[in-house]
């Protein structure tokens, strides 16, 4: 039941957040979808690659891509006019995306037996790979480069996991509310990683 619940929640999360950057870009309804269906399975693409599950696997999701396409859909029939709610409604979104895939990945992986160091990777390329895809194919450099810390909240809650401190659904719901608000603070106050100084 997590494990569906989850994925149906980044499913959606994702989904939306491929289209409205397609919207933003001025893209065809071809690019609605492609940028969709990128977001949204992505980042499980690169898990399977990553861990040693059959890439192909990722076309059993029949009802995801059906729910996928319907929530693209609905994104593409929106007026645009609505797309300045993105500022304070997609950047949510995208983060309910990253917190659900991250711990699917992470869970994924556990399942999987991968060691640690597999269930962070695994939780941080399922959290953020869907939306790297996306902001490449919009022609953007990628969030997790430029933005406030996005993809570290994924890893973080890939170690808890991977350390056997997140048990039951409970635990699971407060690891999820957690990454989503560590996200959102980190839009709002502006927390960045350090950079490297080009002053001289």
């Amino acid at each position: 039941m997590i494990w569906d619940v989850l994925n149906f929640i980044g499913t959606i999360a994702f989904a939306i957040s491929g289209a409205i950057i397609a919207m933003e870009e001025d893209y065809d309804i071809l690019g609605f979808y492609v940028l969709g269906f990128t977001t949204a399975f992505g980042g499980g693409t690169f898990r399977n690659l990553l861990i040693g599950i059959p890439v192909e696997d990722i076309w059993t999701q029949n009802y995801l891509f059906v729910v996928a396409f319907l929530t693209i859909t609905l994104i593409f029939l929106i007026p645009g006019r609505l797309l300045s709610y993105w500022n304070k409604w997609g950047i949510f979104f995208d983060a309910i995306g990253l917190a659900a895939f991250a711990i699917q990945g992470a869970l994924y992986a556990v399942q999987a037996g991968v060691p640690l160091s597999g269930v962070i990777a695994a939780a941080t390329l399922t959290g953020s790979g869907g939306g790297i895809l996306r902001d490449v194919f919009a022609g953007r450099k990628p969030m997790i480069f430029r933005a406030e810390i996005y993809a570290l909240w994924a890893a973080l809650g890939g170690l808890a996991i991977g350390l056997g401190l997140i048990n039951g659904a409970w635990a699971i719901g407060v690891l999820f509310i957690s990454i989503v608000t560590l996200r959102m603070l980190s839009v709002r106050y502006k927390w960045r990683l350090p950079r490297h100084s080009t002053t001289t």
